[in-house]
């Protein structure tokens, strides 16, 4: 049987789906349908619908009524389960296929993805509208800014006392707004990583060291390293601003004192699943850990996406940075937090001999 999109789209497909024959028999199930379920392919294959799921809802009208207005069916908040599982709460969804009518493409998504899938496209979409106006905003402002500082400076040459406190504030204040405008600048401009093979530890030294003796003083920065670590293929600027950022991130949550633990090590086991619906090796793990406060959980879910801060001056774009960087480098970031222990993981992939 062929499947009525390229393989590739429907392996990497994020939600649960299954193609549903003329019979109501389950023909084809992608690989989010075999781990939501906990059943393989082959399990399902075959057999109907309702013989291997559960569902609070009338699936056979639910198909006919599809089939016969060659429409889509939504029907949400219906619970689902193998019965070797609790009930989870979904929403349903159903549609036939121009190649052959009477299949039915069956999408079943849970509705905490649904809800999540729901937020983080609205987020994504107002977050790319917002930095392209900064952008913009940023480029026009840099330079009226620049000629405020320069006049403020002229007249602080007559200036004495409290008149000139007042012009340094003005200079100081602009200096700030521009270093802030400059960062948005950074962030819609990073340029593609030039990639080659990186010893990470070189790297992750490079960026202990100059915290070390500047904005991490008051930090006890601790390494464990494993040792045998292959190279990773990175840039390897790039991937010393990541974690000068996430170093920096840690140092200013402890605000007084606290220890940081860069820990790396090789996990085999962890893949993720690629565009193009194979799976990809991320073996090398980095994880930085501070023993501060932690990170609100109102935030902790998008702490990545642009503008999201949990610190009162902070521009939200530092980790929105690393995260961009990670994904160009073809790897995966995760955060664990709460109060004493926050891990920012990231998991890169190993340079090939003939890289």
């Amino acid at each position: 049987m062929t499947l009525p999109a390229p393989g590739v789209i429907w392996n990497s497909l994020p939600i649960p789906a299954l193609l549903i024959d003329r019979y109501d028999c389950v023909s084809e199930v992608n690989p989010a349908a075999e781990q939501f379920l906990n059943l393989s392919a082959r399990a399902m294959q075959g057999k109907s619908v309702s013989e291997r799921l559960a569902i609070n809802a009338p699936l056979e009208e639910i198909f006919a009524r599809t089939r016969s207005g060659q429409t889509t069916v939504f029907v949400n908040d219906v619970e689902v389960t193998t019965g070797e599982k609790a009930p989870v709460q979904c929403n349903l969804q159903t549609a036939t296929l121009g190649s052959d009518p009477d299949q039915i493409l069956f999408l079943i998504t849970p509705r905490e993805l649904s809800d999540r899938l729901g937020r983080a496209n609205m987020a994504k979409t107002a977050a790319r509208s917002a930095i392209g106006m900064a952008e913009m905003l940023a480029h026009e402002i840099k330079n009226p800014l620049a000629g405020i500082a320069g006049a403020a400076q002229l007249l602080s040459m007559g200036l004495t006392g409290e008149d000139l406190e007042l012009t340094d504030l003005i200079v100081d204040e602009t200096r700030r707004v521009v270093k802030l405008l400059e960062q948005v600048e950074q962030f819609g401009n990073v340029r593609p990583p030039e990639k080659k093979p990186v010893n990470i530890h070189d790297v992750l030294d490079r960026a202990r060291k100059s915290a070390e003796v500047g904005f991490g003083g008051h930090m006890v920065i601790r390494d464990d390293y494993d040792p045998s670590l292959p190279l990773t293929l990175g840039d390897a600027d790039q991937l010393t601003q990541v974690f000068l950022n996430l170093l920096k991130n840690a140092s200013q949550a402890a605000k007084t004192e606290g220890t940081i633990t860069i820990h790396t090590f090789y996990e085999h086991k962890l893949r993720i699943r690629t565009a193009d619906g194979r799976g990809k090796a991320l073996p090398l793990q980095i994880e930085i850990i501070d023993d501060g406060p932690g990170i609100p959980a109102d935030i902790a879910a998008n702490v990545f996406e642009p503008f999201v801060s949990g610190r009162e001056n902070g521009t939200g774009l530092g980790l929105a940075l690393v995260s961009k960087i990670i994904s160009d480098h073809d790897g995966w970031i995760n955060l664990d937090s709460v109060p004493g222990r926050t891990v920012f993981r990231i998991s890169l992939p190993v340079a090939r001999e003939e890289e």
